[in-house]
């Protein structure tokens, strides 16, 4: 299938090798001497089922995303160029470790773009995990406590092939959530291994975002023992510390972010084709 052209959610075998050399296996035989050998799919292989527990599909909204329709038809041509032109050398990029990320407003087609290259990567034989932010921070709040989940899950995202992370700077978070975060992205910054992700903001905006944190107090009131919560947003010196780290690391895996800006595409499409 021309990557021009790639819908997503096609029906390639899995189990196949995507390089045509070994029957599935990840081993290729060499019937004269009786041997085998790694092919040179199995360390996709192995990745692919340490991640099979990992969120590893395209979700149903943007399996018909492509290049030649709707929201992508009309977004900024030289963006739209340079995610062509990742999708083309989607492989050699990979192997690079060289990512992307989309920088812009509501509703301008971040995330269907993204879809498009985590959805080449698995029609190529990849294994590639797709979360917005806030769903993996808590599903890393939700590990915690449970033996070397935690460490386990951790673990598996930094060797996934490809991590898509949408909506980055989505909301304040914690400290200790925040540390995790950078400790998946630096894993996969040291190991070579690319990040695909989404934003509505800047470099420079993403990183002091990820440095504030909201605080819930309880005020009380009253002798009936009545009580209010008070929330206000604060920022932590070791936080924005840690998100500039973050913010660096991007910088360095994915260049530049892509800038998609203008009107929310979303109030032009029908209701299930709108874009995030």
């Amino acid at each position: 299938m021309s990557a021009d052209v790639l819908s997503l959610g096609g029906s390639r075998d899995p189990d196949a090798c995507p390089l045509g050399l070994c029957d599935g296996s990840g081993f290729v035989v060499d019937e004269a001497t009786n041997t085998a050998s790694d092919c040179r799919c199995r360390a996709s292989r192995i990745a692919r089922k340490r991640a099979a527990s990992l969120e590893g599909r395209i979700p149903k909204r943007y399996r018909g995303a492509s290049f030649d329709r709707p929201p992508v038809l009309g977004m900024p041509e030289p963006v739209v160029s340079a995610v062509r032109a990742y999708v083309r050398n989607l492989n050699a990029r990979l192997q690079e470790g060289r990512g992307m990320w989309l920088v812009g407003d509501v509703g301008t087609g971040k995330t269907t773009l993204a879809m498009i290259v985590s959805g080449a990567a698995l029609e190529a034989g990849h294994s590639v995990a797709i979360y917005s932010l806030p769903r993996l921070l808590n599903l890393i709040r939700d590990e915690v406590g449970t033996d070397n989940s935690l460490l386990d899950l951790l673990d598996r995202l930094s060797c996934v092939d490809l991590l898509h992370i949408d909506d980055l700077g989505a909301q304040h978070t914690t400290p200790w959530r925040l540390e995790q975060l950078y400790s998946i992205i630096d894993a996969r910054y040291q190991s070579g291994r690319p990040i695909v992700a989404t934003t509505n903001l800047m470099p420079d905006e993403l990183a002091g975002q990820m440095g504030r944190r909201t605080l819930t107090t309880t005020v009380s009131e009253g002798g009936a023992g009545e009580s209010s919560e008070e929330r206000r947003v604060v920022s932590d010196d070791a936080s924005e510390v840690v998100g500039r780290r973050i913010v660096s690391r991007l910088i360095e895996m994915c260049g530049d972010p892509l800038p998609l800006y203008g009107e929310d595409k979303r109030r032009e499409l029908p209701v299930m084709a709108r874009p995030a």
